[in-house]
């Protein structure tokens, strides 16, 4: 497994992974699936403020990805980042969302973040395990905030200070 930048090249690997993240988890809450054009912006978004975007590379296939970005916006929340990572489902259960966590939190330690954010869908249990096992503590739990699939969600709000 590689872990390395994105490139433009890698874009229509991460839209697939994203949309079907979309259409088939709760892991993003939203319901509207993005384009080409919209992840290109993403991104362009991300680079240009300085912000990581990772890729796992297995096979010749991009397998996963993972990126941080603001909290919020506030001045005040400026060394704190929240992270996402995802990984396709044709690579579950090989590791690569750990391998691209912990490449992240690299980039997050040296830089000037201090405080890495995970916002995670309360049933997503893998995704509360990983975060635990890379020294995230659950820090809030927040009832009934979103919903999808007709079911409210609740979220596990996640940190690590580095």
């Amino acid at each position: 497994m590689e872990i390395r930048d994105a490139t433009e090249n890698d874009l229509p690997a991460i839209l697939a992974i994203y949309n079907d993240a979309v259409a088939d988890s709760t892991a993003i809450w939203t319901d509207e699936r993005s384009d080409l054009a919209g992840r290109h912006r993403w991104l362009e978004e991300r680079t240009a403020a300085g912000f990581p975007v990772l890729v796992a590379i297995v096979d010749d296939a991009v397998a996963g990805y993972a990126t941080f970005g603001p909290y919020r916006a506030k001045s005040g929340y400026r060394h704190t980042v929240e992270n996402s990572v995802y990984v396709s489902e044709n690579f579950y259960r090989r590791g690569i969302a750990e391998a691209l966590m912990r490449a992240l939190i690299e980039r997050a330690e040296a830089s000037d973040v201090h405080v890495i954010v995970a916002a995670i869908e309360a049933s997503n249990l893998a995704s509360v395990a990983l975060h635990r096992k890379l020294e995230f503590r659950v820090v809030g739990q927040m009832p009934e905030v979103g919903v999808k699939f007709g079911r409210w969600l609740d979220l596990v709000l996640m940190q690590r200070i580095l």
